[in-house]
């Protein structure tokens, strides 16, 4: 059987991208998360995130407790996202680029009074959004036809949903064209959705069946179907594997593969691998037929069926099915032969040594290792036994896979692959971890699990379908659990733990103290003013901090930072002694004075009377925010944290140390001349009229 895959089927960029937002959203942010509709067209996704805690609501009016809603891909029309905000909602917009353009364009045009025609379905999100950019102006078509039979208009913008048919769009431009009318196009199909398109009409030409994978309510899957069925090829449209019948793939050779733009890797690869099982059945079939011999003579023929009995008696004889134990006695470069006491050594292939690609055999097995294998031909036309370590294995492994399952036990594995939508573990069978079941939060790389064991539980097993779903997350979650039982029972408050700063807020950062997060509030990070935790603390630092708070009832726990760091009051007295003048920066102006700092988390006031030596009205005619200035420390009251500070008296400090200018001498002027009645002069005469000339 030939699979040929599609390189555009599976999640597009604007689909990829509202996933991702969304759990980042959850991740990240606080309280209820909503989706205002569902995220994409595809039940087990939307089930996914569901489980993570993102609640779909059709209305906004659904919404009952404030938290933050999603815009979906579709994006929706303005007026929406202001009621959003109206209601106290926290808005992220996880419109597609693509889609955004064509709102845009709709707007602009709408704005200058030209008529907006949409091509698309009038039901679609999308178009209904669009629609609601033009002020619910825009005319909605969905073909040629009914375009036709539209009014006539002297002018015209034509946009289009971006999951339209190329063909649609022109058909409909051309009858427009045709009325006489000036149009103005805009072709706002996703050039991805073309090229999905494109692919899966081209690959539909070179197959004997088409799959189109996707779900029944996805406009864009229905296309595809709708595009690949014009290749006179049978088609059939599936949500998952399980819809797969065997009886379609019959007598068939070549089948391609295509999917959605809603359709997660992971369920392209459950596809393929109920492909593969098919294959694998079909290859396994053997018909045993029993040839009769008839006795020409007692001769030679006797002689030689003695030989072949007394043959039989000392060698196994092995049925198709069967598995047995045997010796690895050779390793080659495609294949392994293994001694399992038959006439002749039994061959592995190098495909059927393990459930994943093998680059070499010797990565699986060596010389002299004892193995078990699983027969599939007990004869083949080279008269070879034909074996599989895979299916033995695999054999082996649904046993102890459904017992464990039922036992709810932890089980081991090796990551083998990453592929679209999660991670491929080998548990002796081919098991898939969807990406958001690997960690407890959003992980954007996945590769560093590859060739790693890990712990997870089974969520579902379905062994005839040869399907294994497991959750990390699961058992992590467990963990968690636990140790944040555990670390509550035995926490006291002033316990000074180790942590690591899992993410920032605007009130605080939660830290991780071992399985469980507390809270490190603003105000308890420093002995100083901070405006944001950034400015202390960044995501993934590893501090040390106090417990200040336990509330097990409610599981929170308050913790701080500046409680394990020298309190800069400690030493103050020593540091600023009554006297001292000392150097600080203005850190904030009041009506009363300055406040200043003199180091980080000591902080004294200038009062406005002590700014300077004259009256001030308003501290900013003498300092000013962010300038450094020199201060006299007038007195330290260290336990109510209070320093009085002034610049006046280092002024007056200032003046005192200069040296005073003497005055030049005047020129010493003759004595009055004596009156000669020998009375004396007065003060008034000696001054004479110089309170007059100041006049």
């Amino acid at each position: 059987m030939d699979l040929r895959i599609a390189s555009t089927a599976g999640f597009c960029f604007g689909v990829k991208r509202a996933v991702e937002i969304a759990r980042k959203t959850r991740h990240n942010r606080d309280g209820p998360v909503y989706t205002l509709g569902p995220l994409i067209h595809n039940d087990r996704v939307t089930g996914e995130l569901a489980r993570e805690g993102i609640t779909i609501v059709n209305e906004l009016s659904e919404i009952k407790v404030p938290g933050t809603v999603i815009i979906r891909s579709h994006g929706v029309a303005p007026e929406i996202i202001t009621e959003a905000e109206r209601k106290g909602l926290v808005v992220v917009d996880a419109t597609c680029p693509f889609v955004r353009k064509v709102q845009q364009t709709a707007r602009e045009l709408a704005e200058k009074n030209i008529p907006v025609i949409i091509v698309g379905d009038p039901e679609h999100p999308e178009v209904k959004g669009i629609v609601g950019w033009t002020g619910k102006q825009g005319v909605v078509v969905r073909d040629a036809g009914q375009a036709a039979k539209l009014d006539k208009y002297d002018e015209v913008g034509v946009v289009a949903q971006t999951t339209q048919r190329q063909d649609n769009l022109e058909a409909v431009v051309n009858v427009l064209k045709g009325t006489g009318c000036r149009v103005q196009v805009f072709n706002t199909i996703c050039l991805a959705t073309s090229e999905r398109q494109k692919e899966a009409l081209e690959l539909s030409k070179s197959v004997d069946l088409m799959l189109v994978i996707g779900g029944r309510n996805s406009a864009n899957t229905a296309k595809l179907t709708q595009i690949c069925n014009s290749a006179q090829v049978p088609v059939y449209q599936v949500e998952s594997a399980g819809e797969v019948k065997f009886a379609w793939l019959k007598d068939i050779e070549k089948i391609g593969i295509t999917a959605g733009a809603s359709t997660p890797g992971w369920i392209i690869e459950e596809v393929c691998c109920r492909m593969m099982d098919f294959e694998e059945m079909k290859s396994n079939e053997e018909t045993v037929t029993e040839e009769q011999v008839e006795e020409n003579s007692a001769g030679a023929e006797q002689q030689e069926e003695q030989h072949n009995m007394e043959d039989a008696m000392e060698v196994k004889n092995l049925r198709h099915g069967e598995i047995v134990k045997g010796v690895v006695v050779q390793v080659n470069q495609d294949e392994v032969l293994v001694d399992v006491g038959a006439k002749s050594e039994g061959v592995i292939p190098i495909r059927e040594l393990s459930c994943y690609n093998v680059e070499s055999p010797t990565d699986v097995v060596n010389v002299g290792d004892e193995i078990d294998v699983y027969v599939l031909k007990s004869e083949d036309n080279e008269g070879k036994v034909v074996l599989s370590k895979e299916k033995a294995d695999a054999e082996k492994a649904w046993s102890n896979l459904e017992a464990q399952m039922e036992q709810g036990d932890v089980i081991k594995g090796v990551v083998r692959e990453v592929v679209k939508g999660g991670l491929l573990v080998d548990l002796g069978v081919r098991a898939f971890l969807p990406a958001s079941l690997v960690e407890m939060g959003y992980v954007e790389d996945l590769s560093k699990y590859l060739n790693t064991e890990i712990d997870a539980r089974i969520i579902e097993l379905n062994r005839p379908r040869r399907k294994v779903i497991l959750s990390r997350k699961a058992v992590l979650e467990e963990e968690y659990a636990r140790k944040r039982e555990e670390l509550l029972e035995n926490l006291t408050e002033d316990q000074v733990v180790k942590g690591v700063v899992r993410r920032l807020t605007n009130f605080g950062a939660f830290v991780d103290i071992g399985g469980v997060d507390g809270l490190l509030h603003i105000s308890e990070m420093a002995w100083y003013r901070i405006n944001h935790p950034s400015e202390v603390v960044q995501v993934g630092d590893e501090l040390e901090v106090m417990v200040l708070r336990v509330d097990r009832e409610s599981e929170k726990i308050s913790l701080g930072l500046k409680q394990v760091l020298p309190n800069p009051w400690d030493n103050v007295e020593q540091n600023y002694p009554e006297g001292a003048i000392v150097n600080a920066k203005v850190v904030r102006l009041a009506p009363f004075g300055a406040f200043v700092q003199l180091e980080p988390g000591v902080e004294g006031l200038v009062h406005i009377s002590h700014l300077a030596d004259r009256h001030v009205e308003t501290p900013d005619e003498v300092v000013h925010e962010g300038e450094e200035i020199k201060v006299k420390v007038l007195s330290v009251d260290k336990d109510e944290k209070r320093i009085r500070l002034s610049i006046r008296e280092v002024d007056r400090e200032k003046s005192k140390s200069k040296p005073r200018e003497q005055a030049p001498k005047k020129q010493q002027e003759s004595p009055a001349p004596v009156v000669s009645d020998g009375g004396t002069v007065t003060i008034g005469e000696m001054v004479g009229d110089i309170f007059d000339e100041k006049k």
